[in-house]
């Protein structure tokens, strides 16, 4: 599966152990034995967690999916959640780049002791 996915080895054992994934059937030699659900349920969580959903996030949403009843405005209540807490994040980033984008324009990078970002830090 790890070959299929393109997920680590140990993060498939770690969402195992975790409950995210089930735990898979094993052979008569006690390999695992994946099928095409374990791929495609371990894909939806890769790409749940490259939008940046967290564990607990991630485990809500296959909750729905797992819920044969489940609604959509159900899935748009965690997924606006989760828009909300990226767009402070990029606000935040952008502060964080507008700070230090005029700290470092304020460097001179010349061999003075005096420096502009190691004055704003210890300022701060």
């Amino acid at each position: 599966m790890a070959r299929a996915t393109g997920c680590n080895l140990e993060t498939i054992r770690y969402y195992e152990k975790i409950g995210i994934m089930p735990d898979p059937p094993r052979s008569t030699k006690g390999y695992r034995s994946y099928d095409d659900a374990h791929v495609k349920r371990l894909k939806f969580v890769m790409r749940s967690r490259d939008l940046g959903f967290s564990l607990e996030e991630v485990r809500g949403l296959l909750g729905l999916v797992d819920d044969r009843s489940r609604t959509c405005a159900e899935v748009q209540i965690i997924a606006e959640d989760h828009l909300t807490d990226v767009q402070a994040k990029i606000a935040d980033l952008q502060r964080i780049e507008r700070v230090l984008s005029d700290t470092v324009a304020r460097c001179t990078g010349d061999a003075a002791p005096e420096c502009a970002v190691i004055d704003a830090l210890l300022d701060a």
